[in-house]
């Protein structure tokens, strides 16, 4: 264990485009965030391509990168990443796919996405529903796995995936669904069956009786996507020579961190969501600090926020993001004679959208290093705008997290 610390924060899908109805400035720029704010003057600030050329914008890509890895080279799909994080053990054969529980409305015989999360459906409430499908629809060759809340695992050994193409169910919003399907490739007619099968199970569940009768919306159906084999990916320690740990409420996440042999702490009350618990993330990531060099905490309440179009909620989550994550991280390091501390989010999430895009995201750095120094890439506010004026790129992930793990020292 070496004596400095190293820390990412990263407030998934936080960047953002200017809107008019907050004056021109992102949410960024608009919420209150003066612990970012004082990284970014006393440290750098700049812009990295977390999506390489060609990759679909996402966390798995985005937090791929930001620990160092090239996408392009290690990424096989988002579900084995899903999979490795549930204690699910990929054989070489085995396909995993992302099984989201949605709301899918139908209207003059046309069916939309009305709701990717199937009304932010709990943990306990999808279990049951998952039981049902292992025992309906489960057998040696199809599995079905619990995650949490409205994303869960579905593991086959007899479908193969060749030219199979899928889309993510937040991509497509209040849009018309036929034409995003599963399509292409031998396998889709099956996987279209097994949804189908899936919506008839969903249709008389008592978890949606007792949904509708309490006025929540139901999860009507399931959506299969991001398929993938096990991938092969050097240890955080082989490729790097350093090791710690990660926290996350998101499966992809915690997957990522296990094929990179980061330990994968569980923080009781994260919730991948607007109500998740900042402080216990902070506290665990503190009390991890003591036994290892690097903790990897990652925030999804920003992303969740701009899926849903909600401009003040977003703000509201990059402000507690500041204030519960950031300032007390800063306090804790005050310990350390030694550290480098970054915060970025792994993708663009444009609130209007409400999917994700592959922009250059801005991150800000700060190391004990460069204390009493004068960077030419501070600036007095943390944000995409004056990310780009400074005119700090990184064309990878692996670049910046070189300089990172060098404490930014050529940029003092």
């Amino acid at each position: 264990m070496s004596n400095r610390k190293y820390v990412i924060l990263c407030p998934d899908g936080m960047a953002d485009f200017p809107l008019g109805e907050l004056g021109g400035k992102t949410p960024l720029e608009y919420a209150d965030t003066p612990n970012m704010d004082n990284i970014a003057n006393k440290g750098i600030t700049g812009l990295i391509k977390t999506i390489p050329d060609g990759c679909i914008p996402g966390s798995d890509i985005g937090s791929m990168s930001i620990l160092g890895y090239d996408p392009v080279k290690y990424y096989t799909g988002r579900s084995p990443l899903e999979a490795a994080s549930m204690g699910v053990e990929l054989g070489t054969k085995d396909v995993a796919f992302r099984l989201n529980f949605v709301n899918i409305l139908g209207e003059n015989g046309k069916r939309f996405m009305h709701d990717y999360s199937g009304g932010h459906i709990t943990t306990g409430e999808a279990m049951k529903i998952i039981e049902t499908f292992q025992k309906e629809l489960g057998s040696r060759h199809f599995r079905f796995y619990t995650g949490v809340s409205y994303r869960h695992l579905m593991v086959t050994d007899d479908i193969g995936i060749n030219g199979l193409q899928t889309v993510p169910p937040h991509d497509i919003p209040d849009m018309q669904i036929d034409e995003f399907l599963p399509h292409g490739g031998a396998s889709s007619d099956r996987i279209l069956d097994i949804m189908k099968k899936a919506e008839i199970i969903l249709k008389d569940h008592d978890v949606n009786k007792k949904r509708i009768a309490s006025g929540k919306l139901p999860a009507n159906s399931i959506w299969l996507w991001g398929q993938g084999y096990k991938p092969s990916l050097p240890t955080m320690k082989e490729e790097y020579g350093i090791g710690g740990s990660v926290i996350s409420a998101v499966d992809l996440v915690k997957g990522i961190g296990k094929y990179a042999g980061l330990r994968v702490i569980n923080v009781p009350g994260a919730t991948g969501y607007l109500d998740t618990d900042y402080k216990g993330k902070t506290d665990y990531g503190m009390e991890s600090l003591n036994s290892s060099d690097f903790v990897y905490i990652h925030v999804e309440a920003s992303d969740e926020a701009s899926h849903e179009g909600s401009v003040k909620d977003k703000i509201k989550a990059i402000e507690d993001f500041d204030r519960f994550i950031v300032g007390r991280v800063m306090e804790g390091l005050k310990k350390y004679n030694e550290f480098t501390i970054m915060i970025l989010p792994d993708h663009y999430n444009p609130v209007k959208l409400k999917k994700h895009t592959p922009e250059p995201v801005p991150f800000c750095g700060f190391s004990t290093k460069m204390e009493n120094t004068d960077s030419r890439y501070r600036s007095d506010h943390y944000s995409e705008i004056s990310a780009k004026d400074g005119g700090l790129f990184f064309n990878s992930g692996s670049l910046l997290f070189k300089a990172f793990l060098d404490s930014f020292e050529r940029f003092t």
